[in-house]
C-alpha cells in the first residue's frame, strides 16, 4: 500500500474538513467495541491504546497533533490548552501562553499550576507519587517547569532538544488536574476534554458523556460515547456487522478479517493503516540461560518475518527496524541498510543454519532442547503471532510452552522482568525517535524490558536528540537503528498493519497512518441522522 506525500495528505484533509464543515449534527451516542478491561484508566499510569482511546477524549495537552491530518510530524502540531509557544535562542527553553477560561470537569480552573503538577509528577518532583511512572524516561532532559502568573509556563531543558514539543503533542500528554491525586486518577479521572467519564465498570464498559462546558465553544458534538468491552474477537466482530455498534476498537481488526466484516456488512467503511507498533521477541538478559549474547544472536536468526508476515496479514504487513519504516514512517530504516543486517536478509535457511549452529556449540541439539515458556498477552494480536514464534523457534533447539496473561498485569510482570522470552507488541507513543530510544533502549529505561544496555548507542541516541539539522538528524537515527537490530537489543519480527471499520453514519473520523494512541479526541465527530 502506498501512501501520499505529506502535503498531499495536508491538502486533502484540508479539503475533506472544509466540503462537511456545514454539515455537523449534535446528538446521539457513538457506540465502540472494546477489547479488554484495562487496568486502570490513568493515561500516565498505562502503556496501551485500550486506555489511550477512550481516554483521550476526557484530557486536553499543551499541543496535539492535528487530529485530520493523517501522517504526525512536528508539522502537524497544533494548539491545545496553549495558545502559542516560543523557543528560546538556545533552545534549551520552551515557553507557552496557555488558554484562559478553561475549567477541569469538576468545576476547578485550569491554571499553570496544572502544568507544572503534571510535569513535575513526571520528572519525580512531586510529593505525589505514580504507582508507574512509564513516561518518565520521555522527560529525562526536562529539569524543571516554572510559572510566569496562572497563564504562562516554562519547560527548562539541560540541553537542545529540537522535538521535545513533540513529546507533548501525543495521547499520552494529557494536563492531569493539580487538585487530584494520582490515585483517584486510576478509576475516576478528571479532565478538561469534550467528554467526562460517568463510568467504568471492569469487564463490562466505559462511558463518557458531553461535557457541556467545554472551552471550545459548540463542541463536541455527540452526547456521548460508550464502549463496551468485548474480549472475543469474533463476538465483537460480529456485532458490529450486526449495526450493534458504529465503530471498532480502532486498529483491532486483521487485515485478513477486513473481507468478512465487509461481506457481512457492505455500507461499513474498513480503513487498513500502519499502526506504529511492532511485534517483536523479548528476551530477558538478566536471566540465565538468556544472559548469553550468543542464544540471544541464535534466537533472532531464526526468525522468518516474511513466514509470520504470510500468515498474519497476507503479506501486508511490513519488516522493519525498531522506527516505522517508510513511507509511512518519518524515522525508519530504508530497505537497502535493512537487508545488510544479520537475520533480515532473504536466505532463511542460511540465518537458521548458523543459529542451529550456534546453539550445538552451546551443548543443545535434537535429543536436549531448551526448554521455556514463551508469555504472551491474552488477547489475538499477542498470541497468534506467539504460536508462530514456539513453531519457529524449534530450528534451533529451542522447545517453547505458551504462557498467556492477562491485560491488567501483563505490562507490569515485563517490567519487572518476570519471564525469560515474551513476545511483545510495542506500541510506538511517537514516530518520533526520541521517544522510542529514550523509552525502550536506553540503558535502565523502565521500558527497556529486555535490559539493554549499550554505552555507545546511548551516547548516539543523545547526539541525535541535539540535531537541528533534519538530514543529519537521521543518518544518526539509522545508525542507532542498525545497531540496536545487530545487538538483537529487542528484535523487530514486523510492523503492523490493521483495520478500523465504522458504520457510514459516522463522519469526519481520520485515521492516523503513524500512530494508534493520537487521534481519538472525537471532538468533531458526528453521527447522521
Amino acid at each position: 500500500m502506498k501512501f501520499p506525500r505529506f502535503s498531499a495528505i495536508v491538502a486533502l484533509a484540508v479539503s475533506l474538513f472544509a466540503s462537511v464543515a456545514t454539515a455537523q449534527q449534535s446528538g446521539g451516542i457513538l457506540r465502540l467495541t472494546h477489547r479488554d478491561s484495562p487496568a486502570s484508566l490513568s493515561i500516565h499510569e498505562e502503556s496501551t491504546n485500550s486506555v489511550v482511546t477512550p481516554m483521550m477524549a476526557v484530557f486536553n495537552n499543551l499541543v496535539v497533533y492535528d487530529q485530520h491530518v493523517p501522517q504526525n510530524s512536528l508539522n502537524s502540531i497544533v494548539p491545545d490548552l496553549a495558545e502559542s509557544w516560543s523557543w528560546s535562542p538556545d533552545n534549551t527553553r520552551l515557553t507557552f501562553k496557555l488558554r484562559q477560561g478553561v475549567r477541569w470537569h469538576d468545576g476547578q480552573p485550569f491554571t499553570s499550576k496544572d502544568v507544572q503538577c503534571t510535569w513535575n509528577l513526571l520528572i519525580g518532583k512531586s510529593t505525589e507519587k505514580l504507582r508507574l511512572n512509564i513516561r518518565e524516561s520521555w522527560y529525562r532532559n526536562l529539569s524543571e517547569i516554572t510559572a510566569s502568573g496562572d497563564w504562562e509556563v516554562t519547560f527548562h531543558l539541560k540541553r537542545p532538544q529540537p522535538a521535545f514539543i513533540a513529546l507533548l503533542a501525543g495521547g499520552y500528554s494529557p494536563v492531569y488536574p493539580c487538585h487530584v491525586p494520582p490515585n483517584t486518577m486510576r478509576t475516576k479521572p478528571i479532565g478538561t476534554g469534550p467528554f467526562k467519564l460517568t463510568e467504568f465498570k471492569a469487564n463490562e464498559s466505559i462511558r463518557l458523556t458531553k461535557n457541556q462546558d467545554y472551552w471550545k465553544k459548540g463542541l463536541p458534538y455527540l452526547d456521548g460515547i460508550e464502549y463496551s468491552i468485548i474480549t472475543n474477537r469474533s463476538t465483537a466482530m460480529l456485532a458490529f456487522a450486526s449495526d450493534k455498534f458504529d465503530v471498532t476498537f480502532p486498529f483491532e481488526i486483521p487485515v485478513n478479517l477486513v473481507a468478512d466484516i465487509k461481506a457481512q456488512a457492505p455500507t461499513a467503511i474498513c480503513e487498513v493503516a500502519t499502526s506504529n507498533v511492532s511485534t517483536n521477541l523479548l528476551v530477558n538478559s538478566t536471566a540465565a540461560p538468556f544472559d548469553n549474547p550468543e542464544i540471544r544472536r541464535a534466537m533472532a536468526l531464526v526468525l522468518d518475518r516474511k513466514a509470520f508476515i504470510e500468515i498474519l496479514s497476507q503479506g501486508q504487513y511490513d519488516i522493519g527496524g525498531a522506527l516505522l519504516p517508510p513511507p509511512q514512517g518519518v524515522w525508519g530504516l530504508p530497505p537497502e541498510i535493512l537487508k545488510t543486517i544479520p537475520g533480515y536478509g532473504p536466505d532463511v535457511a542460511k540465518s537458521r543454519a548458523e543459529a542451529a549452529e550456534i546453539m550445538r556449540k552451546l551443548g543443545y541439539g535434537p535429543t536436549k532442547t531448551l526448554k521455556v515458556k514463551i508469555s504472551t498477552r491474552n488477547i489475538p494480536l499477542y498470541r497468534d503471532p506467539a504460536v508462530i514464534l514456539i513453531d519457529q523457534l524449534k530450528s534451533a533447539f529451542i522447545e517453547g510452552e505458551l504462557e498467556v496473561v492477562d491485560t491488567a498485569v501483563w505490562f507490569a510482570k515485563i517490567a519487572r522482568k518476570d519471564f525469560s522470552i515474551g513476545l511483545n507488541l510495542t506500541g510506538s507513543g511517537l514516530d518520533e525517535p526520541d521517544q522510542q530510544f529514550f523509552e525502550n533502549y536506553l540503558c535502565g529505561s523502565q521500558r527497556n524490558y529486555t535490559s539493554y544496555c549499550n554505552k555507545e548507542v546511548d551516547a548516539l541516541i543523545e547526539r541525535q536528540s541535539m540535531e537541528a539539522d533534519q538530514t543529519k538528524r537521521r543518518a544518526i537515527v539509522w545508525e542507532i537503528d542498525r545497531r540496536l537490530q545487530e545487538d538483537v537489543a529487542r528484535p523487530v519480527i514486523y510492523h503492523g498493519r490493521s483495520a478500523t471499520c465504522w458504520q457510514p453514519r459516522v463522519k469526519n473520523m481520520t485515521m492516523m497512518v503513524n500512530s494508534i494512541f493520537n487521534g481519538w479526541r472525537f471532538e468533531d465527530v458526528w453521527l447522521a441522522k
